[in-house]
């Protein structure tokens, strides 16, 4: 799966040592150094007593990139100096004692500032490993490969501290052929996890064992449905889901239901373009509000094409003005790359769109249906 890995947070002193950006060396050298200029400036202008206080917010700035040892060998420093000036060249009593203690209280606060920040950083790193772990779980690593189709794609969560939000997908080889879903869970953070747990155990299950389409559709419906009763009773708040279920076997024509969900786009040639032309169901989850039961849409999809798969995260990105990604002027580009490809210049795309503010998790698919899977060559 197109992502970065989690950190592994192996400890305290492996977690300050990787918070820190500067070196030991370098903070000693810009010590002396910034030392020795100040004095000297303020010797030669006559004005030392004045330019060494300057040094007082160097504790605070190694506080935001250092470790606490850095942090405190910089304030000791500091106060040494401010110290050593004073004596050299005093000033009026209480400003004297007035410098020595902003100096001692402002290099506290820096330290004290540095550990809340590293500890913080830790935090944030085991969420990330245990955020890894979990992503591991719920959703299997792209590129995948079943008896007719090559499927590549990308996840990514739009908030820096999350490895998995609301979107998810699935693939897998049934013996009806090879059954495709993405779905976008409504919300975030570990309930709309447990959503998402729900309705990715229950197509994996039915997508194997239901011969017609719609039969796996209404197992998905009925997992958001227990899921929601089961949230309900615990005070979380009930969600429901969008979602495209694909259903491809060795024919040249494949099925899909659309649940409310982006819509299905396919990459070949001059049918490029969208392939679903009903008005999308409700998501799964309000089937009962629904006049009428989900439609299954079939379509071609001959060997070399590519379907396009994605989450609002793509159709809903937004450039400083406020615009939409035009996602279909996009599309003739891409229409005789290979799915790693057109995953790779959507992402930058999108990045270039939006200069590298994705406000929303992104997932796309790619699904290929390569002749050589069709024919067994």
């Amino acid at each position: 799966m197109r992502t970065s890995d989690g950190p592994s947070g192996n400890g305290g002193k492996r977690s300050e040592t990787a918070s820190s950006a500067l070196s030991s060396t370098v903070l000693l050298y810009w010590l002396l150094g910034l030392t020795v200029l100040l004095v000297v400036s303020g010797y030669l202008s006559d004005r030392e007593s004045r330019l060494v206080p300057f040094l007082i917010i160097l504790p605070a700035f190694v506080a935001g990139v250092g470790t606490v040892r850095q942090t405190l060998l910089t304030a000791g420093w500091v106060v040494l100096v401010v110290i050593g000036s004073v004596l050299y060249h005093p000033l009026q009593t209480a400003a004297n004692l007035s410098l020595i203690a902003f100096s001692i209280v402002l290099g506290g606060l820096s330290v004290a500032g540095c550990r809340w920040r590293i500890r913080k950083n830790e935090e944030i790193a085991r969420l990330r490993s245990a955020s890894a772990a979990l992503q591991r779980q719920i959703l299997r690593p792209l590129p995948l490969l079943t008896d007719q189709l090559l499927v590549d794609g990308l996840y990514e969560p739009a908030e820096e501290d999350s490895m998995v939000g609301g979107d998810v997908y699935e693939v897998v080889a049934s013996p009806y052929g090879s059954r495709v879903l993405i779905a976008d869970v409504q919300g975030k953070g570990l309930p709309a996890i447990g959503t998402a747990f729900a309705v990715l155990g229950a197509f994996r299950e039915a997508a194997f064992r239901e011969p017609a389409l719609p039969a796996v559709v209404d197992a998905l419906e009925n997992a958001v449905l227990r899921h929601n009763a089961f949230a309900k009773q615990t005070g979380d708040p009930e969600r429901f889901v969008t979602a495209l279920v694909l259903s491809v076997d060795s024919g040249y024509k494949a099925q899909a239901v659309n649940c409310g969900h982006v819509p299905l786009y396919i990459l070949y040639g001059e049918r490029t373009g969208p392939v679903l032309f009903r008005d999308p169901g409700v998501p799964l989850g309000l089937g009962s509000l629904a006049s009428e039961p989900r439609a299954v849409e079939w379509f071609d999809f001959p060997p070399g094409a590519t379907l396009l798969l994605c989450t609002d995260g793509v159709t809903e990105a937004r450039d400083p003005s406020g615009a939409f990604y035009p996602l279909e002027e996009h599309l003739a580009h891409w229409h005789d790359a290979s799915p790693e490809q057109v995953v790779r210049a959507l992402r930058a795309e999108l990045l270039r769109h939006t200069l590298g503010n994705l406000r929303d998790d992104l997932a796309v698919l790619a699904v290929r249906r390569d002749h050589s899977l069709t024919t067994g060559t």
